[in-house]
């Protein structure tokens, strides 16, 4: 006996659709959150069609042909447009009966067990929402010794430094420190209905170790540097949790990755743009500005739960619609599109126009440092005598 997952109805109404559709098989993805108390599926999106089917408007006749790649691929840009606390739990085939042995031998190449299913009505309209507005001002430092300038492993390297400061942070919940191990509606009248008007939302503040004043002694290094990776702007958050007793642990792990992943997710995405649009990340190091894409949500029908995703400023609302469709079978009216952030930006900033050059003719500000720092005996000892100088003139004078 497997887990027990709670399904919403419309799920099973989709897989009815798709099994009318597609013949002989079709695959997808299977959406919603694990929790310690319950396993939730909310959402199911079928697996995109290929260029090749889309032209030809053909399907594979063979359960061998099922491209994992593809899956793979699909799976893991769905996982962007998913807010905090929502995951691809797995993936689920709809074959003929034909087909139905080959399906089940295809399955169990995976290590997915076997799941208890019972489905649910108004599923979708039984969660908790938290939202928070992060700050965000991290400063990167290229250093001298890094290979060609890689922008998106550094990039890589200082998120991965401000995503422990994120894990280390404290999160105040509606003003309130809450313990980790308590209800998170414990105090609080849980509302009911399957409207969007029911929808019970946390504010969230997330207090960093700076903004603490933290005791802890710390030390510093100094280091030489080309220049710099400044990202800077106000990016918005946003998790999801099931109304059925959560944690306080459990609601803010959900909004703590949805931080680390909203903004490692974008900066990809820009990476992404430039590799498509340039050919390759520039590594020549020139001062370059970018706007990393902002976030919207969207809401699917018969929930209170928002989907995500990313659109850059020149994007127009159809592409979005496109890619909704495309990756979650969903159809997204304009007006729906809900913009959730301003601008936040990149900023690559060297400390010359050519470094190179100016390490052969001048030191960097660093090296500077360190050598008033060798010589701050002399300089002391300098300014001392010029004071007792000045002291001694005064007082012959007088």
């Amino acid at each position: 006996m497997g887990r027990t997952y709670f399904v919403e109805e419309a799920v099973e109404q989709y897989f009815s659709e798709l099994s009318m559709k597609f013949k002989p098989y079709i695959t997808g993805l299977l959406i919603g959150q694990c929790s310690p108390q319950r396993d939730y599926i909310i959402r199911a999106a079928r697996t995109p069609p290929k260029e090749e089917q889309k032209e030809g408007n053909t399907s594979p006749s063979k359960l061998d042909s099922i491209d994992e790649e593809w899956i793979t691929a699909h799976a893991s840009q769905v996982s962007r447009m998913l807010p905090g606390g929502l995951l691809v739990l797995g993936v689920f085939i709809i074959a003929t009966p034909e087909l139905s042995k080959d399906s089940q031998s295809a399955l169990r190449k995976s290590s997915a067990k076997p799941a208890d299913w019972k489905y649910q009505s108004a599923l979708s309209a039984s969660w908790l929402s938290l939202d928070c507005t992060v700050n965000v001002n991290i400063h990167i430092p290229l250093l001298v010794t890094s290979p060609n300038h890689d922008l998106e492993k550094n990039t890589k390297n200082g998120l991965n430094r401000w995503s422990k400061q994120i894990e280390d942070s404290i999160f105040l919940i509606n003003g309130q420190v809450k313990d980790n191990d308590t209800e998170l509606l414990e105090g609080q009248k849980k509302l009911r209905g399957n409207t969007h008007s029911s929808t019970q939302i946390f504010d969230v503040k997330v207090l960093t170790q700076l903004s603490q004043g933290s005791s802890h002694r710390s030390t510093a290094a100094v280091q030489v540097c080309s220049g710099s990776i400044n990202l800077k702007g106000a990016v918005k958050c946003r998790a999801y949790v099931h109304n059925n007793k959560p944690k306080v642990k459990e609601a803010i792990q959900a909004l703590r990755r949805d931080i680390i992943n909203t903004l490692s997710d974008r900066c990809e995405i820009l990476f992404e743009d430039l590799i498509i649009n340039e050919g390759r990340c520039k590594k020549n190091f020139e001062r370059v500005y970018h706007v990393l894409p902002q976030r919207l949500f969207v809401p699917f029908g018969g929930s209170n739960v928002m989907l995500s995703d990313y659109k850059f400023g020149d994007e127009a609302s159809g592409e979005i619609q496109e890619r909704f469709v495309e990756m979650l079978d969903q159809f997204v009216q304009p007006e729906d599109i809900h913009i959730a952030e301003e601008v936040n930006t990149v900023d690559i900033c060297p400390l010359s126009e050519n470094v190179d050059d100016t390490q052969q003719r001048q030191p960097t500000k660093a090296t500077l440092l360190l050598k008033l720092q060798q010589n701050m005996g002399v300089v002391i000892a300098v300014a001392v005598a010029v004071f007792a100088s000045i002291f001694s003139f005064n007082y012959f004078s007088d």
